[in-house]
């Protein structure tokens, strides 16, 4: 059986998502005191960046999300974006009017570095070995990120759970390089 198409799945959907990767060589010094001496961030955008590139959206994901954030992949359509219903055309986060831009975090299994990438220093795997990342080690990565693609400063940062712990990273961080903060269901900091 075929897959429903995308106008009978959602006539406002993304359509289909492309995984980007964005690797970085300057070393990323991590607030438990380790350094990544290199590393990558997969992420997907949807819709398109304006002239000012002052429409930035970004989305911060949960714990067991990912960077694929709407839309579905053309070799899978089945795989929906996690927060499909909320970024589209005429959506919450409508990308006729913002570029919206979904990260996986250092150290998550989506694409990013983490446990599963190479250690540069051994060739084989990190495993147990990844050393400790934060929200605040998250953020920088996505900094960095946004400097690679010329942001200066988001319309928004927006999260839910460990993904709006970020947004309020980056308002305490980085509070004039957003202009607004979604917050949902967060606590303001992790413990051990």
């Amino acid at each position: 059986m075929n897959a429903p198409s995308v106008t009978t799945r959602d006539p406002r959907s993304v359509g289909a998502a492309k995984a980007q990767n964005a690797h970085f060589d300057a070393p990323l010094k991590l607030k438990g005191g380790a350094t990544l001496p290199s590393y990558d961030i997969a992420y997907e955008t949807y819709g398109q960046l304006n002239a000012a590139k002052s429409n930035a959206v970004l989305v911060c994901h949960a714990l067991n999300a990912s960077h694929h954030v709407a839309g579905y992949y053309a070799d899978d359509p089945q795989n929906i974006g996690w927060w499909d219903n909320l970024v589209g055309p005429g959506k919450a986060l409508d990308t006729n009017r913002f570029f919206v831009i979904g990260t996986n975090y250092i150290g998550s299994c989506f694409g990013s570095t983490g446990p599963a990438s190479i250690n540069p220093a051994t060739g084989k795997p990190w495993g147990a070995d990844f050393p400790v990342v934060t929200v605040e080690d998250w953020v920088e990565a996505q900094r960095r990120l946004a400097d690679k693609l010329g942001i200066e400063r988001f319309a928004g940062v927006i999260g839910g759970s460990l993904g709006a712990m970020q947004a309020l990273q980056w308002s305490l961080s980085y509070p004039d390089r957003i202009r607004h903060s979604i917050v949902i269901a967060a606590a303001p900091k992790l413990t051990p």
